[in-house]
């Protein structure tokens, strides 16, 4: 086994966090960084065109092609469930949706935690520190940062129009879901720069790349923590992994830093021995650090895809059917940098309630000007388009196990969605109310015809029960080395995110989510790494 060296710190996943990461603690020439990555490196052209989502997801280039275990809230189904495997992680096959959730989601985080620095008012300023937006400064908004956020370069008829049936029903117009409070619809605002997606990989590792101290190894399969036992306890001294045919150590002086994301972070500590002990030795690992929260609490946002006919309205499912459609997108794109190419996957959005006595909005809409029967399939062949809606706070709880102590295996990932009373009412609810959107004047003239799941289902429990045969997976899995109080038992990080029971260890990324934010997850993330990144600096100081 060959030596990878030694460094002050090593990052473990060149995702969004692991990105971050990178940058910041490289800002000190004096600090040796290792960042390892097991995919290649972000220079597949379909990355940076937007609608190149359609190529990365499910592409074994970009992709880790998991699945999940067939699940008895989808009706037995088994989704496929789609995370980076390359520089720049999920931020280079996601929606770009800039999205921070609401100030409730941190007050929440800092109850559980104990840690006031994670309420709103403390991590705001984190995500201004990191953000560029189209807007320039203000009380909510950064300007110069490496994250830039612009609006979309496109707008539809059929959207606006369902923004205006949304109004109808009481979820007024906004100009900004960022401000704390995501009551409303607008166009989402974007990660990308003039019509070009902006992953972290652009935006933060590759000005670090070129500082002498961060070395950056792609290809590189983690395959387990080194920890060493001391008087104080386990220590963690860096990992073992393979990369180019051989097998190799790298040495931590500081910490090492898991950066694996929610379904590669408990995955690693599992196979290293750190979990739930009789867990562990159903698959052939020694415990070492009993800790049995670790791979519990994932949580998920499950989207119920409603599709609707239309007459009289430009769709993309019409505008892409023929190749004179098709050539006209590709010189749009091609020419200024706008159109169908430039799309994020979802383009317009509205977050409302459920029910009145919510505090807060718990739904959110992803709404598109196309159709299509599922992920990778053709759009249908008639002018449509898709509602989907997602409960933001579920109570159903899923987990990521080892199914082999073999570390190129993937992990079971089992999101129990639809698993327990309140989410089963709230998905009835939501189907319930996007039909009082389309039933509004502001769409009629299109003519609505829905196709999806289908006016058949009527009753609350008919509703749950379409909702299982509709639900998919919107990429948002999180919270499976959740941070918590030493007296939570399923806790696996404290509010420093500091692996519990094991020295110079971290896990930094959405795993340590102890709920799921209001929204789409990618930025938060990427403030919990800017967060960690000034913990870790103030834990070592020159």
């Amino acid at each position: 086994m060959e030596s990878a060296g030694e460094y002050d710190y090593i990052i473990v996943g060149a995702g969004t966090a692991g990105c971050v990461l990178a940058n910041r603690l490289t800002q000190d020439k004096q600090i040796e960084v290792l960042l390892i990555e097991a995919g290649a490196r972000d220079d597949y052209l379909w990355i940076h065109i937007p609608v190149g989502y359609l190529h990365c997801i499910g592409n074994p280039r970009t992709d880790w092609l998991f699945n999940t275990e067939p699940d008895p809230g989808l009706n037995g189904r088994a989704l496929i469930y789609p995370r980076g495997k390359v520089l720049g992680g999920s931020s280079s096959i996601n929606g770009m949706i800039y999205m921070r959730g609401q100030q409730q989601d941190y007050e929440r985080w800092a109850d559980s935690c104990g840690d006031d620095s994670w309420r709103w008012n403390h991590v705001l300023p984190l995500f201004k520190k990191s953000e560029d937006h189209h807007r320039g400064a203000s009380d909510v908004h950064g300007a110069g940062g490496e994250w830039r956020v612009e609006k979309q370069r496109l707008s539809w008829k059929i959207l606006d129009a369902f923004r205006d049936a949304a109004a109808e029903v009481g979820i007024e117009k906004v100009d900004d879901f960022n401000t704390g409070d995501n009551a409303g619809s607008s166009y989402f605002e974007v990660n990308q720069r003039r019509g070009i997606r902006l992953n972290t990989a652009k935006a933060f590792l590759k000005p670090a790349a070129q500082r002498p101290n961060l070395t950056i190894m792609t290809g590189c399969h983690v395959e387990r923590l080194l920890l060493e036992t001391t008087d104080a306890g386990p220590v963690c001294r860096g990992v073992q992994f393979s990369g180019g045919g051989k097998a190799h150590t790298a040495k931590a002086r500081r910490e090492t830093l898991l950066a694996a994301g929610a379904i590669g972070s408990p995955h690693i500590l599992q196979l290293s021995g750190i979990g739930d002990g009789a867990h562990l030795q159903r698959h052939g690992v020694t415990p070492l650090v009993e800790l049995p929260g670790v791979g519990e609490n994932l949580q998920d946002h499950l989207q119920l895809r409603m599709v609707y006919k239309v007459q009289g309205v430009k769709t993309l499912n019409t505008s892409a059917a023929s190749w004179f459609g098709k050539m006209k997108i590709g010189l749009e794109y091609a020419f200024l940098r706008s159109g169908p190419m430039s799309m994020a996957p979802s383009q317009l959005g509205a977050f409302a309630k459920s029910h009145p006595q919510q505090a807060t909005p718990n739904l959110q809409y992803h709404v598109q000007p196309l159709s299509l029967e599922k992920f990778g399939d053709p759009l249908h062949g008639f002018p449509a388009f898709t509602a989907s809606v997602c409960n933001l706070r579920p109570t159903a709880r899923g987990h990521v196990r080892l199914a082999t102590h073999d570390s190129y295996a993937p992990p079971k990932i089992t999101p129990n969605y639809l698993s327990t009373v309140e989410d089963r009412q709230t998905a009835a609810a939501a189907l319930a109310l996007t039909r009082r959107i389309v039933a509004s004047p502001s769409l009629a003239r299109y003519q609505p015809e829905e196709f999806k799941p289908g006016i058949h289902y009527r009753t609350e429990e008919e509703l749950a029960e379409a909702a299982g045969l509709i639900g998919t997976t919107i990429f948002h899995p999180v919270g499976t080395c959740k941070m918590g109080k030493a007296d939570d038992p399923e806790a696996v990080v404290d509010s420093q995110l500091r692996v519990r029971g094991v020295g110079g260890l971290r896990v930094v990324d959405a795993s340590i989510m102890p709920f799921i934010t209001s929204g789409n997850t990618n930025s938060p993330t990427l403030m919990i790494a800017e967060k960690a990144a000034s913990m870790i600096k103030a834990a070592h100081p020159r």
